[in-house]
């Protein structure tokens, strides 16, 4: 399939689209752009309940950013051995984590300035 140009904000959605396909849960998008000092435009964060979860979250949004927009992450990092994963899109960057990481890391509390949209999960 060829390349469908999106912007960042559609990017962010199709992202939380592959979280959504393996019932990730509690899934905020961050909008970052009117944040100082961000790193990047979106934060897409989901949890996962258990280390296999994670993976196939993480596989999920790689294969739908892949079929919807036709690209590969620029960068990737974690397995749901560490307990969380993450796909850098460079706008859009895909946090996913197992509970205790997502307390630990607390993305939504250090980026606490930004633009919350949470989504709904069943």
């Amino acid at each position: 399939m060829g390349k469908k140009n999106v912007n960042v904000e559609e990017l962010a959605h199709i992202v939380a689209k592959g979280m959504q396909e393996k019932k990730a849960q509690n899934i905020e998008i961050l909008d970052l752009r009117k944040v100082k000092n961000a790193v990047t435009d979106f934060f897409v964060i989901c949890t996962a309940s258990s280390d296999t979860q994670l993976d196939a979250v993480k596989d999920s949004v790689e294969k739908e950013v892949k079929d919807t927009v036709g690209e590969k992450p620029w960068a990737t990092e974690g397995k749901g051995s560490d307990g969380w994963a993450l796909l850098d899109y460079v706008t859009v960057v895909a946090h996913v984590f197992l509970p205790k990481k997502r307390e630990f890391y607390a993305l939504e509390e250090l980026w606490g300035d930004a633009k919350v949209f949470k989504l709904p999960t069943e």
